[in-house]
């Protein structure tokens, strides 16, 4: 077999007894951790967070090593689409003012709300989901899953994050200008905020919630070919409830999931009124 190969027989015996080098060795060993952390993230964290979580765990590595060793595994991060206007301006326009202006980094939570709607396909026809996003942790406070685009789909997801959330204190509510947002009854059910609203054709001053949805649809929905609500329903459930608010780290939380960094500003907190009533 070896003559018709062409193949020595000393070189037959060379490759039998060859061992990786060290540093082939060690090279093998991250992109081994590489890929678990990749699969734990359920393929959606590409060469910077994986650069983070691997010095988390005591490598010493570069970003774009990790960048490299992931081209050479044929694994990368989901794409992203580029950004696109569906919103145009109401009739109500010169009664809408942008009090947020694209200051998207509040200094506690319940400062800054932003909410949107966005399309889920389905081969039923399409569903609508509505989220609410707080700021400060980037966390998603309450979302609705529905068939239709009504008013009443907004109004409960806003009393969803009422009732999850103490709004006691001064509180901005972001959104674009979409029907429902300019209704009498959304203006009703949020009388107790501040509302602002992004300028007419310009995305960006809602971007942090409008990034949520497409994050949830290319990390997640986009990979299923989904049947009907239920399921679309279940698979938005599972993406926000047990990953994204709980799990995904985020590097505007310091590399933290939403709800870790949420429990670190509340420890702070509880540790000044400590110091304070001593």
């Amino acid at each position: 077999m070896l003559k018709n190969l062409g193949v020595s027989r000393s070189g037959y015996r060379a490759f039998l007894q060859h061992k990786p080098s060290a540093s082939q060795q060690r090279k093998n060993a991250i992109k081994e951790k590489i890929k678990d952390i990749y699969d734990d993230s359920r393929q959606n964290y590409g060469a910077p967070k994986i650069t983070h979580k691997l010095r988390e765990s005591g490598e010493v590595i570069a970003e774009r090593t990790v960048g490299k060793y992931m081209k050479e595994m044929g694994i990368r991060a989901q794409w992203l689409k580029p950004w696109t206007t569906t919103t145009r301006d109401s009739d109500f326009s010169k009664e809408l003012h942008n009090v947020l202006n694209e200051q998207f980094d509040p200094i506690r939570p319940n400062a800054i709300w932003c909410t949107d709607i966005t399309y889920i396909w389905t081969r039923d026809g399409f569903v609508y989901l509505t989220s609410i996003m707080d700021l400060y942790a980037r966390k998603i406070i309450a979302w609705t899953l529905s068939e239709t685009m009504d008013v009443s789909c907004v109004i409960d997801t806003i009393n969803k994050a009422k009732a999850r959330r103490n709004t006691d204190l001064p509180l901005i509510l972001h959104s674009d200008r979409g029907s429902q947002y300019v209704s009498k009854a959304y203006r009703a059910a949020t009388e107790k905020y501040q509302l602002s609203y992004s300028y007419p054709g310009y995305p960006y001053d809602n971007a942090c919630i409008e990034s949520f949805h497409a994050l949830i649809k290319r990390e997640w929905l986009n990979r299923f070919s989904i049947m009907n609500y239920r399921q679309a329903y279940r698979l938005v459930f599972e993406y926000i409830e047990t990953f994204y608010n709980t799990v995904r780290i985020h590097s505007h939380n310091n590399y933290m999931s939403p709800n870790e960094f949420e429990k670190l500003y509340q420890s702070v907190a509880d540790e000044g009124i400590q110091k304070k009533a001593s």
